[in-house]
């Protein structure tokens, strides 16, 4: 088998017992959409494939926060299969500087891999899979669907965006109403519009739904 191949197979056998929204279906969906998004930009494709399928192989959120742990997995992955120390390097940068980090995170590494790559891993957020995902780690977390009296927070440093137990659907406000506007690439932009246009309607709903209004 290839690279590929053998790197799905990894993935698939590391994340089997993974939390629901960032489990191998997650890392499938990412990759679909990275595939998608590189149809229209010059890139190397096998960077974007590696990158999309080891993006969240060890996510710091399940490691006590731990954000060396992702790519010394991945590092560790790749050199067993002799892969080449500059196709490492490059995947290894996109695992260190592909996450939301609460917003202000100032990416150390660019390039156009990695911007495909994020825009894959940003749509996964957002839209209806983006509304499934938030409410099953809010689950995961045992935390509150929705508090009128804790406002969201906005513009948060990555310590406190990783610290944050705010109720479901602060989340919408903090992090995923914002990804549309922080996406890199056009087909990830024009992606990102329909889903975002949609959890807008979700919580307009949501709140008729909790006031008692529909």
């Amino acid at each position: 088998m290839n690279l590929i191949d053998n790197t799905i197979l990894f993935v698939k056998q590391k994340l089997e017992n993974a939390e629901a929204g960032h489990d191998w279906f997650h890392i499938e969906r990412v990759y679909k959409n990275a595939l998608l998004i590189a149809q229209d930009e010059v890139c190397d494709i096998q960077i974007v494939k590696l990158g999309a399928l080891l993006h969240d192989i060890a996510d710091s959120k399940f490691n006590d926060g731990d954000e060396t742990v992702g790519p010394r997995v991945a590092r560790e992955f790749l050199e067993s299969q002799n892969t080449d120390e500059e196709i490492i390097v490059h995947v290894v940068n996109i695992i260190e500087n592909i996450s939301f980090k609460g917003g202000n995170f100032e990416k150390k590494f660019n390039s156009i891999e990695l911007e495909i790559v994020q825009d894959a891993d940003r749509l996964d957020a957002i839209g209806a899979i983006g509304i499934a995902r938030t409410f099953n780690y809010g689950g995961f977390k045992n935390r509150q669907l929705f508090n009128p009296e804790i406002a969201p927070k906005l513009n948060m440093s990555k310590e406190e965006y990783k610290k944050s137990e705010a109720p479901t659907i602060n989340h919408f406000y903090e992090k995923l109403l914002l990804l549309k506007d922080k996406m890199n690439t056009k087909t990830g932009k024009n992606l990102a519009q329909e889903r975002h246009q949609f959890m807008e309607l979700f919580l307009s709903q949501f709140y008729a739904e909790w006031d008692g209004d529909k």
